[in-house]
């Protein structure tokens, strides 16, 4: 069996998503090496101390721009291993310096059928479209806002809902399975570009992760 492939989590909040990759891939398909938040107190610093994973708090306010914040956090990133990053409800922005620093290495979980809905507020746009059909979606980042190419999505109907916490509790299952999903088949080198739509990744058909996770 390989080595596990060295992750970083990117964290803003709860950390539901964080805890999705800590109790299915962390330990066996990969290894959580470092979780970097936006913010100091939240719960999601407390679900990677409870497993012994490396933390810290890049709060936009320690630093002169954004630019430096990307830089310094990359670099711990870089330190501990890191070979893919994962964005899990990080509500910030990246630039192209961070992005360049792990190229094709970036991916990002976001509840909407991309490119429908995209940027803060995914849901709420939905419910004021409304749409029946809700989604998540698990992407590489570019940069752009959730433009970057499709790896995985997952749709779930949703004829009579009106509020946004509703359409989050049903997505939150949807999202828990793809990003771990992702994760594997990154770790088993399973994606490639499609060479017909740079904006979707293929899957190899031979990766035992397909489907159901």
């Amino acid at each position: 069996m390989s080595e596990p492939l060295p992750i970083a989590v990117l964290v803003s909040g709860t950390g539901t998503n964080l805890q999705a990759l800590l109790d299915t891939v962390h330990g066996r398909e990969a290894k959580i090496v470092a979780v970097a938040s936006s913010a100091a107190g939240v719960a999601a610093l407390d679900r990677a101390a409870a497993r012994d994973v490396p933390t810290r708090v890049f709060a936009r306010g320690d630093f002169e721009s954004r630019a430096a914040r990307d830089e310094t956090m990359a670099a711990w990133l870089e330190q501990r291993g890191a070979r893919l990053v994962v964005l899990a409800g990080y509500m910030e922005l990246l630039g192209d310096s961070f992005l360049e620093r792990f190229p094709a290495g970036v991916i990002n979980v976001h509840p909407s059928l991309l490119p429908a809905f995209p940027g803060l507020g995914a849901i709420e746009q939905a419910l004021a479209y409304g749409v029946k059909v809700f989604g998540v979606t698990v992407h590489f980042v570019d940069g752009g806002v959730d433009t970057g190419p499709v790896i995985l999505q997952r749709a779930l109907e949703l004829p009579d809902a009106r509020e946004p916490t509703e359409v989050l509790a049903a997505l939150r299952p949807l999202e828990h399975a793809l990003l771990p999903q992702v994760v594997r088949l990154f770790a088993d080198g399973a994606l490639a570009p499609d060479p017909g739509n740079p904006r979707r990744m293929l899957i190899d058909p031979q990766a035992h992760v397909v489907g159901e996770g």
